[in-house]
C-alpha cells in the first residue's frame, strides 16, 4: 500500500511556472516507477512524465518545458513546469507503480490537483 499526497496546483498566467509535489508514504527506492498524468475535460488521460532508475521520459508537448525529479530524503517526486500554456490546463495525478512479479503490478494514485493556465 502506497499513499500519495499531491500539492502545488493553482492558477498561473501563460508563460509562468509552477511546481507540483507528490509525497509518498513509502521510500522511493522501493517504488519501481513514478509518473505524472493529466486529464482535461473532453480529452484522454495522458502520461506527461515518468521516472525510473534515473531515466526520464516526457510526452512531446512538454519536452524542454517540464522536468520530473525526485528527492529520496523527502520521499517526494516533483514536476517543475515552466513556460506554461493554456493547453496545459488539466487535473494532474501522481502515479506510483510497484512490480510484484513479471507481468503483475499495482498502481497507486494521488488525489489530483488542478492546474489552470489563463490570463
Amino acid at each position: 500500500q502506497v499513499q500519495l499526497v499531491e500539492s502545488g496546483g493553482g492558477l498561473v498566467q501563460p508563460g509562468g511556472s509552477l511546481r507540483l509535489s507528490c509525497a509518498a508514504s513509502r521510500r522511493i527506492f522501493s517504488i519501481n516507477a513514478m509518473g505524472w498524468y493529466r486529464q482535461a475535460p473532453g480529452k484522454q488521460r495522458e502520461l506527461v512524465a515518468a521516472i525510473t532508475s534515473g531515466s526520464t521520459n516526457y510526452v512531446d508537448s512538454v519536452k524542454g518545458r517540464f522536468t520530473i525529479s525526485i528527492d529520496t530524503a523527502k520521499n517526494t517526486v516533483y514536476l517543475q513546469m515552466n513556460s506554461l500554456k493554456p493547453e496545459d490546463t488539466a487535473v494532474y495525478y501522481c502515479n506510483a507503480r510497484i512490480v510484484m512479479v513479471a507481468g503483475q503490478w499495482n498502481d497507486y494514485w494521488g488525489q489530483g490537483t488542478q492546474v489552470t493556465v489563463s490570463s
